[in-house]
Order: structure tokens, then C-alpha cells, then sequence
């Protein structure tokens, strides 16, 4: 690969949503090619051991015409595939490479290091030394350039101070004291997995009471069960329906509005799959709920965390599992001059300003997933939102 080749687009990040924007691409005629690591993200920052809290039906990835389903991949493989059945990572990651050598085996699996713009086009340096141009660049580089971290923590480094998404394998953690932040479903999994790789785990959470989900009903079948009771990929209920098959109609609300919703739904709760394994492993002294990591400071190669309840916490690693926080400025992968020009939400900063088409504000720049949320809705937050992405995004690709 060479400079002077130039492709229509060049879609940068190889998890569910830009592999999903490349098979639709790539099905309507144009030179279309992946840049990275197939389910990086999914398989080396996320825990080994950890379970989708998306419904297996709620997890496929998209092509055209619906062919490589989780679903088709479970009966292939010979894996349960059910309702109510949480899927591995392990099998997820595993489906998404079988769906990228479907869909995309030309997939240049090198991570792209920088993005400029030279005159109409993007030029795109790459990791291997290579470079390449595109009329057009689909960033689909999903949560790892936003964690965020509790106030008290930003700044310190790891590995005394590790984001959710920076952990992988815990049998490092084993005989080691650690605090987890988050009450969410991330939370509360890394805990019980690092609970289970024996270290000494205690978790810090703002919320009064750790919530969680109720076990999955049947699905509705009949007409009448539909319209009484919904179902989404969101979860069931109107609500959910209305925010996950109606992501044109959400995009023309108010976007302070928008930035609420996404920030309020679906929040923090634990599955119910996890619920038992959980309240078994820990007790009172191990789950600080209703207080918050005012400060924190070095003390005998470990941390000494002060918490809001008056109380001290030593701990050797402290993972935060607090979530994402979009914002422009983070797309460092962007040139300097170039994200410059991608208007945020609040001006300089914020989640992207997006067109109907998951267009910047940066002509044939396009940005889909998490990055999305703010305009489209939470289902972008979900592997359940690469279909409308990628049947959005695909036809305004040049071609």
C-alpha cells in the first residue's frame, strides 16, 4: 500500500460498527477498506470471562442482506444461542472475525495513526510505516479514546489507577487489594471476575443501592403481545422502542435534550444473571454504596482513598468502571488542524455535531458508535445500532 493510492473511504476501527459500515459499503460497489485489528477492543480491553449484557438477538453485527448473524454464526459453531442466554466475550470476539472474513477480507490490520486532510482528500498514516488517501473516513473507533474517570483520579496513572477498559487478564490482581468504582454492569462483573481470580475487592459506588435487572419475560409472539408489550433492543417498554426505532426522529430534538437522555437511559444496574454470584461474594464491609473517592494519595506503593463518608480506604490498584465521556478534543487520532474543524455540541468540546448521514461537520468525515450517541440515541451506545449506522451511512459513501 502506498501513498498514491486513493480508495473512496477508509473506515478506521474493525469492531462491530465499522465492520458493519464496510460490509454495507463494500455491497454497493465502492473501494472500500478496514483499518485495525478485528475486536481489538472487545478481546484485549475488556475482562476475560465476561458475559454481553445484550441479548444474543439484540448482538448481531450488520450486513445487507442478514446473512452473518450471531445466530448463523452460534448454529455454525454448534454454541447455545438463545434468549435469556448471555453470550461470552470470547464467543463474540469470535464471531466478529468470522464476520470480518466474510465481509471484509481485505482488512488492513494495522491501527491508523494519524488523520489530515490534503486538499479533497484524507491522507491516513499508518502503524506499519504505510500510508494511504480516501475521498471519505468512517471513524468508528468505539469507547477507547473517552473513559472517564471519578474527579479524584484524573491524572494519576496506571497501574495503580486503570480505566474499566484498560483491563484484560485479571490473574494479576490475585492477592491484591482492589477497589472498583461504578455501580454499573461493569462494575459489578469485574468485581465478582477479579473476586474470582482472588484478590480482595471493594466496591465504591455514588448510587444509595446497587440496582438491577429483572429477569428476562418470554418474548413477545402474538400481534396482541407486540403492541401490549414491545420489545428492543434497548430492553422492553415504549420507551425503549421509541429510542431505539426512531434514531432519525431522535436527532431532531433539541440536543441538550438528547445529551440528557443518553446520559439517563439505561443507566447504572447489574444483570440479573449476576445478581446471586455477586451478593454471595460480597458482604457490607465490601460494597460502600452512597459515597464517592473524595481524594487519593500515595502511601506504601498502594493508594490511600478518602472516601465522602468520612472513612479511609487503602487499596494496591483502583478500577474505574464510570463510563465514557465523548468529546471532540479526545479524536487525538484526528490531526490538529483537522479537529479543529469538528464542531462538538457545546462548541469546542462535546459529542460531535452530526448530519442525517453520521456526517461531521468536516465534509466526508463520518463518525459512528459511541461517539453517535449524543445525536442518534443510546442504541448507539449498543452493538444493536450498527444496522442503522451502517444502512445510514453506506449510501452517502463516494463512490
Amino acid at each position: 500500500m502506498t501513498g498514491t493510492e486513493v480508495l473512496d473511504t477508509a473506515v478506521v476501527g474493525a469492531g462491530p460498527y465499522g465492520l458493519s459500515v464496510a460490509a454495507h459499503a463494500k455491497a454497493r460497489g465502492t473501494r472500500t477498506r478496514v483499518f485495525g485489528t478485528p475486536m481489538r477492543a472487545w478481546a484485549e480491553h475488556m475482562p476475560l470471562g465476561m458475559k454481553l449484557k445484550s441479548e444474543p438477538w439484540a448482538s448481531h453485527l450488520s450486513d445487507p442482506r442478514d446473512q452473518y448473524t450471531l445466530k448463523a454464526y452460534c448454529e455454525l459453531e454448534g454454541l447455545p444461542y438463545a434468549h435469556g442466554v448471555p453470550t461470552p466475550i470470547e464467543t463474540f470476539v469470535d464471531y466478529g472475525r468470522w464476520f470480518r472474513q466474510q465481509t471484509a477480507p481485505d482488512l488492513h490490520e494495522t491501527d491508523v495513526l494519524r488523520v489530515d486532510r490534503e486538499g479533497s482528500v484524507f491522507a491516513l498514516a499508518l502503524a506499519d510505516g504505510s500510508s494511504v488517501r480516501a475521498r471519505s473516513v468512517v471513524l468508528a473507533t468505539g469507547f477507547l479514546p473517552f473513559p472517564r474517570f471519578p474527579e479524584a483520579l484524573v491524572g494519576m496513572q496506571g497501574p495503580q489507577v486503570l480505566h474499566s477498559s484498560a483491563v484484560n487478564d485479571l490473574s494479576g490482581f490475585a492477592g491484591k487489594r482492589v477497589t472498583v468504582v461504578g455501580a454499573g454492569q461493569a462494575a459489578i462483573e469485574i468485581a465478582v471476575l477479579l473476586d474470582d481470580a482472588g484478590a480482595d475487592v471493594t466496591l465504591v459506588a455514588r448510587t444509595g443501592a446497587l440496582e438491577w435487572n429483572s429477569l428476562p419475560g418470554d418474548l413477545p409472539v402474538t400481534l396482541w403481545e407486540r403492541i401490549r408489550r414491545p420489545e428492543n433492543g434497548l430492553g422492553p417498554g415504549y420507551y425503549n422502542k421509541v429510542l431505539g426505532s426512531l434514531p432519525k426522529l431522535f436527532r431532531r430534538m433539541p440536543g441538550g435534550y438528547r445529551m440528557e437522555v443518553v446520559r439517563k437511559t439505561l443507566g447504572p444496574e447489574g444483570s440479573w444473571w449476576i445478581r446471586d454470584r455477586f451478593e454471595k461474594s460480597f458482604d457490607v464491609e465490601h460494597v460502600r454504596t452512597g459515597t464517592r473517592i473524595t481524594a487519593a494519595r500515595p502511601e506504601a506503593g498502594g493508594l490511600v482513598l478518602e472516601l465522602s463518608d468520612g472513612r479511609e480506604l487503602g487499596t494496591d490498584h483502583v478500577i474505574a468502571a464510570t463510563g465514557f465521556d465523548v468529546d471532540v478534543r479526545k479524536l487525538t487520532m484526528l490531526g490538529e488542524e483537522l479537529r479543529g474543524q469538528v464542531r462538538g455540541m457545546r462548541g469546542s468540546d462535546g459529542p460531535p455535531v452530526l448530519g442525517a448521514g453520521f456526517n461531521s461537520s468536516v465534509p466526508g468525515l463520518f463518525v459512528v458508535g459511541l461517539a453517535s450517541a449524543a445525536t442518534f440515541g443510546p442504541s448507539m451506545r449498543f452493538v444493536f445500532g450498527s444496522e442503522f449506522a451502517a444502512r445510514t451511512v453506506a449510501p452517502r459513501l463516494p463512490r
